[in-house]
């Protein structure tokens, strides 16, 4: 027995909660549409020091590093945490190419806004380098910048709803 179309899309909204363009957005949207910013970069032999300030005044969490215009790495907050904070490095002397992240994931400006999220969430990174067909960075996307973007199709009133009153704890050890 066939479903008729009001059940089909009965059934997909059921199964599919949220504005009805999201999905469309998700698979056809480019991702460089949810880059809110052009990326901070950098030559390799720039000083921590000077990296570490541009990212701060920039507030962003990454810098692309180049070599010949060509994408040779990124260095981001986790890497000032892993690699520079608490150890005995001169960041007025020190490069940073020696603390980057070397060929780093990256995807085309054309990559659809669903295939980026699934990497970053799958492969666990904050951000991610855009680049065209010659290696050279034409973006940067963070997960920052894709919640942003989807939160637009959201009305306001479901992005700013309390936290559900009836899911009380009834054991408050370890809390």
């Amino acid at each position: 027995m066939a479903l008729a179309d009001e059940d089909i899309e009965r059934l997909f909204d059921e199964e599919c909660p949220g504005p009805a363009d999201l999905g469309s957005v998700l698979v056809n949207d480019p991702i460089r549409n949810a880059a809110n910013y052009p990326p901070l970069i950098v030559d390799a032999e720039t000083h921590l020091s000077e990296v570490l300030r541009k990212m701060r005044e920039a507030g962003r969490g990454a810098v692309l590093i180049v070599k010949d215009n060509r994408l040779t790495g990124i260095f981001t907050e986790r890497d000032v945490l892993l690699r520079i904070a608490g150890f005995p490095i001169d960041v007025e002397r020190t490069a940073v190419g020696e603390h980057m992240t070397p060929d780093p994931h990256t995807l085309p400006a054309d990559s659809s806004v669903a295939f980026a999220l699934n990497k970053m969430v799958v492969e666990g990174f904050r951000h991610v380098p855009l680049v065209d067909e010659q290696g050279r960075p034409t973006g940067m996307v963070s997960m920052r910048d894709l919640i942003d973007y989807l939160s637009d199709f959201f009305s306001k009133d479901v992005l700013n709803l309390p936290p559900d009153p009836r899911g009380g704890f009834s054991n408050r050890d370890g809390a």
